[in-house]
């Protein structure tokens, strides 16, 4: 199911990184008390009165400045708000409405994204401050006295952010069309690829780096099936001070994979597996979204006896969190075996809709458990009374035992081997919920 996005935005050290750290529920953005501090954009998934959603914490925006890297900081701001589903707008009550704040606002006008406006540092309990009001001034509806540092006004502010949100969707069911993102480095040929699988130029190639800005979405009807491709941006560093615009494609792959149903993971097979990909790959697989790796530029690739072989085994050395994900080898410029990637997306698609009766979960855990014991300590084995289905996309199976503590990830992951054995699931990830069963005390 898909998770709505909120970025937090504003000027720099107005306590964005603060309010992030809070709402993510540790502290993930670094917090110094000098401008600037915040480079990279960064996110979180957080959960307010049973909505979950990904929080984005960004640098601080400077609408004037000329410095190298507050303006990449700016861009990524900018990309943050492109991305969003609404807009936290952070400002300072000690400092007052600036100059910059206004042009902020318009910015965020602009957008035509939901806005809503924090006014952060009112750290004392009571009526909220006589000089919150003056924020009114932005023109951006009712403003929030908030403490992001003392965490006070911050249920209401949440309770607003999530009253902007689009309604939820039903995790279980099925769409008409497969949406399929397209994700990856930069420049690992996801607009050609896009292009080759629609026949048509629908996307800007070009071999410089960032050439797609934003994520294009494109419906396609075949012989195959219904399918919307999500071809998803990104920009490549430029210098060594401009290192944070490496990250730029990293918010627009996390907003495709939340709404995609199938992930292609596009590898460039003349560079091999970076840690870009991992790391791509890996919101994916924490998503719980089916997925394949995809190798391109497989023509450029000088072959021997073994070749494919070779880089089969060490892009599995490399995902070792995604052995279930099968491997294409592919040229999105010559098309060679680009239409295999249909047959694949509806298998693995399939797959993570699977559904196993109560009965057929529960031989094949009396059937693992007798063929390998579950673990022990101190004498204590761990006991599993019965497994149900709970959902689909990804496969989801609720595991009743006695203690939580026995359940070593060893084991667990030899109860999965079982499942893919016996029921295939194959390039979909599979979640075990474990639930201790509640003893009657007198």
């Amino acid at each position: 199911m898909s998770k709505p996005i909120v970025a937090v935005v504003g000027r720099p050290n107005v306590g964005k990184s603060t309010l992030f750290n809070y709402l993510a529920g540790e502290r993930i953005s670094i917090v110094d008390d000098f401008p600037g501090v915040t480079r990279d954009r960064i996110y979180a998934e957080c959960e307010w009165r049973g909505r979950v959603f990904s929080v984005i914490d960004t640098g601080g925006i400077e609408p004037t400045t000329e410095d190298v890297m507050l303006k990449a900081m700016r861009e990524q701001a900018e990309i943050a708000i492109d991305t969003a589903d609404v807009i936290i707008f952070l400002v300072d009550l000690k400092a007052g409405l600036t100059a910059d704040d206004q042009e902020i606002a318009d910015i965020l006008r602009k957008s035509g994204k939901p806005v809503v406006v924090a006014v952060n540092k009112a750290d004392q309990i009571g009526e909220t401050p006589p000089d919150a009001f003056e924020f009114y001034n932005l023109g951006l509806g009712e403003v929030f006295a908030i403490s992001s540092i003392h965490r006070l006004g911050v249920g209401e502010l949440l309770d607003e952010v999530c009253g902007h949100f689009p309604p939820e969707e039903d995790p279980d069911q099925e769409h008409e069309r497969i949406r399929v993102a397209v994700i990856g480095k930069p420049n690992a040929g996801k607009s050609s690829l896009v292009n080759k699988l629609l026949g048509e130029e629908r996307a800007i190639v070009s071999t410089i780096a960032g050439t797609t800005r934003d994520a294009v979405d494109s419906d396609l009807d075949n012989e195959y099936g219904q399918y919307t491709f999500i071809d998803t941006a990104g920009l490549r560093k430029k210098s060594r001070i401009d290192s944070s615009v490496e990250k730029y494609s990293m918010i627009r792959a996390l907003a495709a994979v939340e709404r995609a149903d199938v992930c292609l993971i596009l590898i460039d097979a003349t560079e091999g597996v970076t840690e870009q990909d991992t790391k791509v790959a890996g919101y994916a697989h924490n998503a719980g979204k089916a997925s394949a790796l995809v190798v391109n530029k497989w023509d450029l690739i000088e072959k021997a006896t073994g070749t494919l072989e070779d880089f089969s085994r060490r892009i599995r050395a490399r995902f070792p969190f995604m052995q279930y994900a099968p491997i294409l080898f592919i040229s999105a410029l010559t098309g060679q075996r680009v239409n295999r990637i249909f047959t694949v997306v509806n298998e693995i698609y399939g797959q993570a809709g699977r559904r196993l009766s109560t009965g057929m979960l529960n031989d094949l855990i009396s059937e693992a458990v007798a063929m390998v014991p579950t673990p022990q300590d101190k004498g204590r084995h761990l006991k599993i009374y019965y497994a149900t289905q709970v959902g689909i996309h990804p496969p989801q199976f609720v595991l009743f035992i006695n203690d939580r503590k026995l359940m070593h990830f060893s084991y667990e992951r030899y109860l999965e081997n079982q499942f893919r054995k016996n029921y295939g699931f194959n390039g979909t990830p599979i979640w075990f919920i474990l639930r201790p069963k509640e003893k009657n005390k007198s």
